[in-house]
């Protein structure tokens, strides 16, 4: 018991700890440096625009890079205090329970005001990008190819993402627990309707739960129970979500025609419906399929997702 004691206090301890770092703000990218010419004292020339694009691309790929290990190492640290939480709930440490619940609570809303830094970062990256194009060339990485699968859902189907070629699919992470994701089931019905809107234009809707403790019972129930049009895939092991870098529930990706992810963040602007104050709600699915199926190009391919963060399994 005083082991399992001490365990917990320096977890506390460490929670606590990383709980302030992730709620410093996340560092901005370096601006490129006109250091002035030692030999005249004039500043230095402009970057060529070949050389800004680059450094763009650069910074992009920092910042992703930097959001997989920051989200990589949270999860991994909450796995950890889950684990110590449990033992805390077999010796009857009630108390020390609700402080390792409330200090997890916290470290999850840092998390995610840290991570919304740095998207907003790699969105401000990708307007100075489509700003430039027709005057320097594009500088925006080109969309990267969805990741292929095969997996089985919770209905007893077989579903391969190579069946749906030359269409689009929509993939939509689901967690039957999550108040984000029943809002739009409970409330506003928001992903049947959309699903329902597309269908006859050949789009190809699948929910994905990976939460490592649901199960095909309970994903059955709530198929049944709002008569979903489209499969619920059974990823409790974590592979799609990992692949794809789904963070929470619901986070939406679309995939082209050509295999390309199109979009990739959250169903719309107004997490439980509290949009930003002065703009009307915006489905930004419903708008990326709405150009998509008119073969233009998606205006707004990446955006922040909210939600519940997803609990990877081992």
């Amino acid at each position: 018991m005083k082991r399992t004691i001490a365990v917990i206090s320096t977890v506390l301890m460490t929670l606590a700890l990383s709980t302030a770092a992730f709620g410093r703000p996340a560092e901005k990218p370096a601006r490129p440096r006109r250091d002035a010419n030692p030999a005249s004292g004039q500043p230095a020339r402009e970057p060529a625009p070949e050389r800004r694009g680059a450094e763009q691309v650069q910074q992009m790929q920092k910042l992703e890079q930097q959001i997989e290990e920051m989200k990589a190492a949270h999860q991994s640290l909450i796995d950890e205090f889950n684990a110590v939480r449990t033992t805390a709930t077999k010796e009857k440490a009630g108390q020390t329970v609700k402080q390792i619940e409330a200090l997890i609570s916290r470290r999850q809303t840092a998390f995610q005001e840290s991570l919304r830094g740095l998207e907003q970062q790699r969105q401000q990256l990708q307007r100075v990008a489509r700003n430039r194009i027709g005057r320097t060339g594009p500088v925006e990485p080109r969309a990267r190819r969805a990741p292929d699968f095969e997996m089985d859902s919770f209905d007893g189907r077989q579903v391969k993402l190579a069946d749906y070629k030359d269409q689009i699919v929509v993939l939509e992470w689901l967690n039957l627990e999550c108040p984000y994701s029943r809002y739009h089931y409970d409330t506003v019905q928001t992903m049947v309707k959309t699903a329902g809107k597309y269908r006859d234009k050949g789009i190809v809707w699948l929910a994905v739960n990976s939460t490592f403790k649901t199960t095909p019972e309970a994903n059955r129930e709530f198929a049944a129970k709002y008569k979903l049009p489209y499969p619920i895939l059974d990823d409790r092991a974590g592979d799609l979500a990992r692949r794809y870098g789904a963070r929470t529930t619901p986070h939406v990706f679309i995939i082209d025609k050509e295999g390309r992810i199109a979009y990739d963040g959250a169903i719309d602007n107004a997490p439980l419906g509290k949009q930003e104050a002065g703009a009307g709600t915006l489905n930004y699915v419903d708008q990326a399929l709405s150009e998509l199926t008119q073969a233009r190009k998606v205006s707004l391919p990446n955006t922040v997702p909210y939600g519940t963060v997803i609990k990877y399994g081992r």
